[in-house]
């Protein structure tokens, strides 16, 4: 539309010079202070021709246009969005057209409780209730895009607007939503998981419906009130306690049976030794085992029982 206003501005000017001049036709010569001579006709005449050629290239630039890389061109010609859409590169499009730029890329939206994070500046953390009546305060982020056949759409509902209008009271509907079908402990613990599917279910079918594409949402925080999160946290600590007695209970049964089968081993090998042993095998083990200590470096004197009255010593090396 720029290129437009200026294209006709210098045709509205080469109109007036092209005037100008027919009205200088008969008037005589002028002399400049140089001492060179002008017709007023001509000089009109060629500040028209300049300001039309000016106008014509002014309109053929303006059919030159370049879509930078992640970023979509919605045509408008007279105020009608126009169902095409131009991708990045170069394009040559009708220099009445007025391309309006919007991004394709990856957009996030943040809403923390702190003032470092998140597109609003303060607390913008979405205080919801849940199940069981509890307030709790969530921290989110979502990820979402448009498409090139939904670009024009959105231009023309929502316009270049369509975070405030869309993303962000969408996101906060959808877990409130949500959040009145769990819980505070089970959101807090053991069903966060369907709680996320369910609010990206619902963001996408209201994302959809307004033209932009739902990506991914994530639950960065969940923030209980003090009491109750010092109750699941003691909840939580109980329950491990009892499983760890049950490894523990586990464990000293495993320690009884194989006692119990050990026990049973040694009462088996002492039953099968002692149903061996003879008055023979004895006395030979017996006679065995003097020879040994006879020859040994260590032993000076060896006191050995001979019969059921007499105790000899034997002197040894």
């Amino acid at each position: 539309m720029t290129t437009l206003i200026i294209a006709i501005g210098l045709v509205v000017l080469g109109v007036i010079l092209r005037i100008a001049k027919v009205s200088q036709s008969g008037k005589g010569l002028v002399v400049s202070k140089t001492g060179a001579t002008l017709h007023p006709g001509r000089v009109f005449g060629f500040g028209a021709i300049v300001a039309f050629a000016m106008a014509v290239v002014v309109l053929a630039l303006g059919s030159f246009v370049t879509v930078d890389p992640g970023s979509l061109g919605v045509k408008v010609f007279f105020g009608e969005v126009e169902p095409d859409v131009l991708l990045s590169g170069f394009h040559v499009v009708n220099p009445l057209t007025e391309i309006v730029r919007m991004d394709a890329r990856t957009q996030v939206y943040t809403m923390s409780g702190k003032t470092s994070e998140g597109q609003v500046s303060g607390d913008d953390a979405i205080d919801v209730l849940s199940k069981d009546g509890l307030t709790l305060k969530l921290e989110v982020t979502v990820q979402y895009h448009l498409t090139a056949a939904s670009a024009p759409k959105v231009y023309s509902t929502l316009g270049n607007d369509y975070v405030e209008r869309v993303v962000r009271p969408e996101t906060r509907s959808a877990l409130r939503d949500a959040a009145v079908s769990f819980a505070a402990t089970g959101l807090y613990s053991t069903q966060r998981a369907d709680f996320v599917k369910l609010v990206q279910d619902k963001l996408i079918r209201s994302f959809n419906s307004r033209g932009i594409a739902m990506e991914n949402m994530l639950l960065r925080d969940i923030q209980l009130p003090e009491k109750v999160r010092a109750a699941i946290d003691e909840k939580i600590s109980s329950e491990q306690e009892a499983q760890k007695m049950e490894y523990v209970l586990q464990r000293e049964k495993q320690e009884a049976e194989r006692k119990r089968v050990e026990a049973a081993g040694i009462s088996d090998a002492q039953r099968i030794i002692a149903g061996s042993l003879t008055n023979q095998y004895l006395q030979y083990n017996y006679i065995s085992t003097l020879k040994e200590l006879v020859n040994s470096k260590n032993s000076t004197f060896v006191i050995t029982p001979f019969d059921q009255k007499l105790t000899p010593m034997l002197n040894m090396k």
